[in-house]
Parts: structure tokens; C-alpha cells; sequence
């Protein structure tokens, strides 16, 4: 063995070892992946460049560089330079024409999402990658823009089929003029290995993230939970809070995690009292110019008394205000939406218009005053230091919840990357805040109008200053871990860019932001306690996750068109399921995606629960209070909180990646994923709505809602990608189950296609499960266990399996109507060791199994088919 320093142990040996010819060439103008030419006209100052000779040391885990370095002929390095230094340089790196290609942009600061085309002049603004498709060698490619020293890339559409990369710092004094590696560019004949092996090598490049497969989750990943936000937005309050988890908690779902949503922390505004909170705030864009000021709880939490939600005499609640005072903040935001449109025209007598808010505003303060006059009479407070720490607040509030709830693991608080929207008020806290004005970069021209981005731009950013953005972090972090917080929602997060002026741009800035941020959850949060949100961009994936491993991968849950569009309540529901599932092919590589929270009791709450069932995280509503479907809730998720999830996370299939299911009229968008024991696609209609490149927004395509029909096969499931589902994949013969036609039938993998009808806003969930023969010849019997089908989910509740000669045992997690595939009826039946009824037809078996509480919902299911089989 050699000795520790031996040369033999180096990376750089090991890197050195590869002498594959690389899959691409640069020559005479044309990059060529093999003989293929995929860009031509590409410039002569554009390089090309190995990876091994850009890449020669890491500090990735040896395996990992290993299996990089095994696949690194496959990938190279785009650079390029230029004759002057600039803090921005936009290129061509080619161009490209009648080659499909599906792609990610961001269409707000925060969000990006899927968008298809066959040119370089058909991609998006702020393209954060493209995967282009190579039939002629049965391969696809991706091209990546990256990070390289001070300078973060995108990709924008250029003339004639050109596709531009754009180079930018974010500073004015951060200049250069050339690039060895500002883009990378990878080919493999499996695309979903593809997205795999680029962010392996890219991880293994730039050393500035980790993995998903090499950090920890979140726990309630696997659980069921409510957020506060659609509930109250900004009128949250303990009370509250308390009577909708007892609300679920009556209804027999008490959430496992809790997540106080944007009010929890203590913000006010420029020009007020800076030793107070802000009051009477309600909806969201009121906020955006308020700081942070202290770094415990609001007024709202730091006033609650331990036990007085607890015992027989609660101070009053009205369950219905919280809906009252935001259906008044809108008639205010309305009256305040139409004075400035009035404005606009050239209207000069605004006197009427202001006389309108005026009397909005007064009545929903005459609203929030007699709320607070109820908490000044209530009971007198111990003055003492001590007993203010143990019975009062966040953390009397925190304990009280977990006391009387049995069962809530988690509670997560919000806060934005900066502190609040505005971030941090200069002089309210032992930390350097200055205000900075907002700078956005040229690339965010094209995005979607956004009152966020407006409302910052409005009220500048008060911002710590780098150096210490771990005290920051940290300060804040840890009194939350001291009164109860398990985590944290980070929001607000792609706002740095806005701000990079004079702290050395925008790479800079965000790698000590996330470094101090990453700190502080592996001290306070066991590592894996914030939820990441508003992160869209490649700055955060590449700088930001070697620590946070969770993240949202869609825009908001809508439940209305904010622009007004009546269809808004459907349309937007598909868009949303398209930024899932498309962002979670790149964003799946660093993080656990997160589908956001949904309404159980919306018009399409069905549609959601039918996505989030198998989207592999966690599930968890947003519900008003007195708004809850339980039927629906009951399909998603056990009676102790917990849910059966997919070990996977849900991708589109191999036939949607270059489609465009929101509004090319006929592609159903179709996500797989795998149970412990099978096989899932769910099928959806999303068609209706996308984005319109020319108004720069998201709106409603009404041609294309309604009913649209295509396939599924057994073989859209990519079961090569993780290593337990292999097997399955290469069974002869499976049985299908359809959630919603609750149709049981067999299919091969020579099969034809399953034909479905979907209709719009609507979805079916297709359960494979592959067929095991019990015994030999003639007499084998043919088996496959289903699930519970009273869950969207039903092969997640299936957690073993044994067959045992000709007995069949099943471990079941759940309670209700257990399905079988059965060639012949079984001769006995056992639930949890007692002989049991069944029902079988048609090759159809089904048996009841209760919840058995004492074994954490667990029960044994065991199947003979032999008369005198004993069963143990």
C-alpha cells in the first residue's frame, strides 16, 4: 500500500490516468459531439477545452471523482476571450438550427421553468441549461453555462439561431477579458444519466456544492404538514396557528411539521418606530419594504402566555376574521391598484380615489383595533426575566403546541436570505446594515413583471455586511433553536444579485451568504432544518447547497390568477405541475425537490394530490382555517402523519422532454418514480396555459384545455436509475393498477401501449408492479401485491415482501382495502396472524386491513395457496 503522500494516492494521478479521446471537437468552425456537427459558425475566439486539462485536483470524495473521471472524455470545457475587459460580455458560442431541445429560464428573479424549441434564437433569457436531442447517434447532449472566478453565466438567445452566452460579474470593478471554462458540455446516450454525470463533473470541477447523494434530508420529508401563508399571510398569531392544528388534529391528520409562515419575525419600516413592529399588515406586498429589527419573534408571539391555549378559558378567536381582514386588505390593494391606474391616464383629480382607500384603510384598522383591545385585557404577565424565557412567547407557544399535539415533530419559521423582504433596519442590531439600492442585470429585462422585484427596487435592501453574515445567521438561528424552532423556510433568496455592486460581485457576495448560512444550519438546525425557496438560479445551485439539501422546484401554489383571468383557478395548476417536474431533472441533483404546499379544498386540490403523492417529498397543505377536505387528506397521507412516499423523486418521461405539455395541444405530461415494490407514472393534463415569449409572462392558451389523449407504457419508467428498481425493470410480465379508472389488467414489456383519454385538470395514476410465479409448470401461480388503493399511492404502502414457496407475505402500512393481482384465489388468507375474509375475481384479490396503531400502522398480509400450509 502506498504511504499517505505517495503520489500514487493523488487525485491528480487518478486524473491523469484517463486517456479516452474526447467526445467533442472544435474544428474549422463547428463543434462536433462524435461526427455530428452541433454548433457551427461558433466564433474564433471560443475555445475548447478537456476536461481533465481544466479540471486537475478536487476535493470530492475519491469515489465520486473516480466516477468522473471514468466519464470525462464524455465532457469538455467552453471558453472564450475577448480584446477588453468588461464586468459583462455577451457572445456567441454558435449557432444551431431544427434540433429539439428543452431547456430551463428563469422567467422571475426567483423562478425559472421548462420551455422547448429546435434553435438558438428559440431559448429564453436567463437560460440556466439546455439538453439538445441527437437522434443521429441515438445521444443527447447538454450545455451548461457555469461559474468561472468572479463571473456567472447564462444563456440568451441570439440572431439567426445563435445562442449567446452572457458573462457577468455584477460589479463594475470586476472585469476580465478571457474564460477557460464559462460553459460545459457533456453527451450521454441516457438523458437522465445525462443530467446525472454533468453535475457530477461539475461538482467535482468547481468543489463549491455537494451533491444531494452525499448529504441528509430533512426529516419531514417523508411526513405530512401545514403551512400558515394561504391560511392568514400576514395576520398569523398563535391563536390561530392553534386552532388550525387543532382543526387537523380533530380531523384525525395532526400535521407531523409546522411552518409559520413570513409573520413570525420582527419587522418594521423605515420612519417608524424602529423599537416596534410594523401593525395591521395582511397581504404579502405590503411587507417588501419592511426590515428586520430584532432577531426573536414578533410582537404577536413575544405576547403569548404559556397555557392560556391550553386550558378552559382561551382568550376569544374568530376563526372566520383572518378570511374578513384579507378579503378587506384586497378591497384596499384594489382601490390603491385603481388611483394608480387612474394616474396613469392622465387623471390629475385623485381626491375620490384617495377618499376610497382612505375608508378601506380605516375600516381594516377599526378591524385590527379591536383584536388588539382583547390583548390588552388579558391576564397580567410575570415580569421576571426568567419567567418570561420559560412562560412566555415562542418558546412557551412552541412547547404548548407540542404538548397538547402529539405527534408534531417540526416547526419551521420564515425568513428571507436578507433578514426580511428589506432586510436588515442599520442601527437595530449589533450588526454593520447599510441600505443598498437595487441594481438588476440586463438579463432580467425579459423576465415576467413581478411587485416583489418592484417593492425591493422601491425600498432598496438593508443588507449585513458580508463579513458577517455568519454572526448574522447565527444570531438569528440560534435563539430560534433555543425557543423550540426546528428550521427554517429561507425565501427572498435570489435578491444578492440586486446588490453586488461594492461587494465584489455577485459570486463573491453569495459564496460568504451561503457560507455563513451553511454554518449556521449544520450548528443550529442538525444540518439539514431550512427548507430553500425563491433560489431559481445557478448562482444558489453552484455557491449555495453544500450544506441545504431541500428546495422548492416550482413557483407559488396559486389558487387564482393574480392578472384576473377567471380560468386562472385550472391553468395555473398545470403550469405548476410543468416547473416541478422539468426543475427537478438539474435541481434533483443538489437537493430534495419540494412541490410547495397546495389547499385541500380548492377546485383542482384533487389534481395536486395526485402530483404530490408521487413527487418523492413531503406533502403538506396550505388550508384556511375551516377548509379542509379530509376524504382527500385521508388518500395522501396515514393517520400517524407519516405518507407513502416514492424512494425517488418524479421526472418526466423520456417521451415528454423535448414537448411542451402546457399548450402544444397534444402531449400529456407524465412523471415516473418507484415504490420499494414497483413502478409508478402519473398522467396529466396540463395543457391550457405557458409562457408567451412576447408579453413576458404566463397566461391562459383556452384553445388547449380540454380533453387530450395519448399512451403509457410499462418502459417509460426509467428503472436503470436507482440501483433497487433495476430488477423490477426486467420482469416479463407486470401487473397495472389505474388509481382513478380503478381498472386491474397484465402487461409485458412487448405490450402495446395503454391508450388514455385525460381531461383537463385532471390526471390517472398507473401502479406497475411485477409479477412473481409461485411454484413451477403448469400450476405456478401468478402474484403481485398493489397496495392499499384507498391512497393515490398505493404501492407505497407496501414496505416487504416475501414469497415463501406458495405463500405470499406482505407487510402493509396503512389501513383499508388491500388489492392483489391473483391468477387463482388463494386458499387462506392472515392479517396480522388471524385468518381473514377475501374477496377474488377475475384475477382480482381483496381484503380489508385495519390500522394497527400498536405497530405504528403496520400489518402483516399473508396469502397461501396451499391447503395445508401453515402460516407463522
Amino acid at each position: 500500500m502506498a504511504p499517505p503522500n505517495d503520489p500514487a494516492n493523488s487525485i491528480l494521478k487518478v486524473l491523469k490516468s484517463s486517456t479516452k479521446d474526447n467526445s467533442f471537437q472544435l474544428l474549422d468552425g463547428k463543434l462536433y459531439v462524435g461526427n455530428v456537427p452541433l454548433l457551427t459558425e461558433v466564433p474564433h475566439n471560443v475555445t475548447l477545452k478537456s476536461f481533465s486539462s481544466v479540471c486537475q485536483c478536487s476535493e470530492a470524495p475519491l469515489l465520486l471523482f473516480q466516477r468522473v473521471q471514468s466519464l470525462s472524455s464524455k465532457g469538455a470545457f467552453l471558453g472564450f476571450s475577448q480584446h477588453e475587459s468588461s464586468d459583462r460580455h455577451t457572445i456567441s458560442l454558435g449557432k444551431f438550427t431544427n434540433r429539439d431541445f428543452v431547456s430551463i429560464f428563469r422567467f422571475k428573479t426567483w423562478w425559472s421553468t421548462q420551455w422547448v424549441g429546435k434553435s438558438g434564437s428559440d431559448i429564453q433569457m436567463e437560460t440556466q441549461w439546455i439538453m439538445l436531442d441527437v437522434p443521429e447517434t441515438k445521444s443527447y447532449v447538454a450545455i451548461i453555462p457555469i461559474i468561472e472566478g468572479k463571473f456567472r453565466s447564462a444563456f440568451h438567445p441570439g440572431k439567426y439561431g445563435h445562442i449567446l452566452i452572457c458573462a457577468e460579474s455584477g460589479s463594475t470593478v470586476v472585469k476580465s477579458s478571457s474564460f477557460n471554462a464559462i460553459a460545459y458540455v457533456h453527451v450521454s446516450d441516457n438523458p437522465y444519466n445525462l443530467m446525472k454525470e454533468v453535475y457530477a463533473a461539475l461538482r467535482v470541477h468547481l468543489d463549491t456544492f455537494k451533491l444531494i447523494e452525499e448529504k441528509s434530508v430533512p426529516p419531514l420529508v417523508d411526513k405530512f404538514g401545514w403551512c400558515t401563508w394561504d391560511a392568514f399571510y400576514l395576520t398569523v398569531e398563535p391563536a390561530g396557528i392553534w386552532h388550525g392544528v387543532e382543526e387537523f388534529s380533530d380531523g384525525g391528520l395532526t400535521p407531523r411539521f409546522l411552518i409559520i409562515d413570513e409573520a413570525g419575525k420582527a419587522s418594521d419600516k423605515d420612519g417608524e418606530d424602529p423599537t416596534k413592529d410594523t401593525k395591521n399588515l395582511v397581504l404579502g406586498g405590503t411587507q417588501m419594504t419592511a426590515r428586520l429589527h430584532r432577531f426573536d419573534e414578533c410582537e404577536k408571539f413575544r405576547k403569548y402566555e404559556g397555557g392560556s391555549l391550553t386550558g378552559p378559558n382561551r382568550p376569544p378567536f374568530d376563526p372566520k376574521k383572518p378570511k374578513m381582514l384579507i378579503s378587506k386588505a384586497i378591497e384596499l390593494e384594489f382601490a390603491e391598484k385603481s388611483r394608480d391606474k387612474a394616474a396613469l391616464l392622465g387623471v390629475t383629480d385623485l381626491s375620490k380615489y384617495e377618499a376610497e382607500i382612505q375608508r378601506h384603510a380605516k375600516e381594516l384598522d377599526a378591524m385590527f383595533g379591536g383584536e388588539e383591545e382583547q390583548k390588552k385585557g388579558s391576564r397580567n404577565k410575570c415580569s421576571s426575566c426568567t419567567c418570561k424565557l420559560q412562560n412566555s412567547g415562542m418558546k412557551a407557544f412552541t412547547k404548548d403546541l407540542r404538548t397538547t399535539f402529539k405527534g408534531l415533530d417540526d416547526i419551521y419559521v420564515w425568513h428571507a436570505l436578507c433578514g426580511a423582504w428589506g432586510g436588515v433596519r442599520p442601527g437595530a442590531t449589533h450588526l454593520n446594515s447599510k441600505v443598498v439600492p437595487c441594481k438588476l442585470s440586463p438579463g432580467l429585462d425579459e423576465t415576467m413583471a413581478d411587485l416583489a422585484v418592484v417593492k425591493i427596487i422601491e425600498g432598496s435592501i438593508g443588507l449585513v455586511h458580508p463579513d458577517q453574515a455568519y454572526d448574522f445567521y447565527d444570531s438569528m438561528h440560534s435563539y430560534l433553536a433555543k425557543v423550540g424552532i426546528t428550521g427554517v423556510k429561507v425565501d427572498v433568496i435570489h435578491d444578492l444579485e440586486y446588490v453586488s455592486e461594492d461587494y465584489g460581485g455577485r459570486v463573491e457576495i453569495a459564496k460568504t451568504y451561503y457560507k455563513g448560512i451553511s454554518r449556521s444550519l449544520a450548528k443550529n438546525f442538525n444540518g439539514t432544518g431550512l427548507i430553500s425557496s425563491m433560489q431559481q438560479c445557478n448562482d444558489f445551485f453552484f455557491l449555495g447547497t453544500e450544506q441545504i439539501s431541500m428546495g422548492r422546484v416550482g413557483d407559488d401554489f396559486w389558487f387564482q390568477d393574480p392578472n384576473g383571468d377567471p380560468m386562472g383557478i385550472y391553468w395555473l395548476q398545470g403550469v405548476h405541475m410543468i416547473h416541478c417536474a422539468y426543475n427537478s431533472l438539474w435541481m434533483g441533483q443538489f437537493i430534495q425537490p419540494d412541490w410547495d404546499m397546495f389547499q385541500s379544498d380548492h377546485l383542482c386540490a384533487k389534481y395536486h394530490a395526485g402530483a404530490r403523492a408521487i413527487c418523492g417529498g413531503p406533502v403538506y397543505v396550505s388550508d384556511s382555517l375551516g377548509g379542509h377536505d379530509f376524504d382527500l387528506l385521508n388518500k395522501l397521507v396515514f393517520p400517524d402523519g407519516t405518507i407513502p412516499k416514492c424512494i425517488y423523486y418524479a421526472l418526466p418521461t423520456r417521451d415528454c422532454l423535448f414537448k411542451n405539455p402546457l399548450f402544444d395541444d397534444i402531449t400529456i405530461l407524465k412523471i415516473w418514480n418507484f415504490n420499494k415494490y414497483g413502478g409508478v407514472i402519473g398522467a396529466f393534463n396540463c395543457q391550457g396555459a405557458g409562457w408567451d415569449p412576447k408579453e413576458h409572462r404566463i397566461k391562459g392558451y383556452s384553445h388547449c384545455y380540454h380533453p387530450i389523449s395519448g399512451s403509457v407504457h410499462v418502459s417509460d419508467i426509467e428503472w436503470d436509475q436507482k440501483i433497487e428498481a433495476a430488477d423490477m425493470g426486467k420482469a416479463e410480465e407486470y401487473a397495472v393498477y389505474l388509481t382513478e379508472a380503478q381498472k386491474l389488467f397484465l402487461t409485458t414489456p412487448q405490450s402495446d401501449a395503454i391508450p388514455i383519454t385525460i381531461q383537463s385538470s385532471t390526471f390517472e395514476i398507473f401502479s406497475f408492479v411485477p409479477i412473481k410465479k409461485l411454484g413451477v409448470g403448469t400450476d405456478a401461480v401468478k402474484f403481485a401485491p398493489v397496495g392499499l388503493t384507498n391512497l393515490f399511492n398505493s404501492g407505497g404502502t407496501i414496505l416487504g415482501l416475501l414469497y415463501d414457496e406458495m405463500i405470499a407475505k406482505i407487510e402493509v402500512k396503512g389501513g383499508g382495502n388491500f388489492l392483489a393481482y391473483s391468477s387463482v384465489s388463494p386458499k387462506k388468507s392472515y392479517v396480522n396472524g388471524v385468518e381473514v375474509g377475501f374477496e377474488w375475481s377475475n384475477g382480482k384479490l381483496g381484503l380489508n386491513v385495519p390500522w394497527n396503531r400498536v405497530c405504528g400502522g403496520i400489518s402483516n398480509v399473508a396469502l397461501s395457496f396451499e391447503c395445508d400450509t401453515q402460516i407463522l
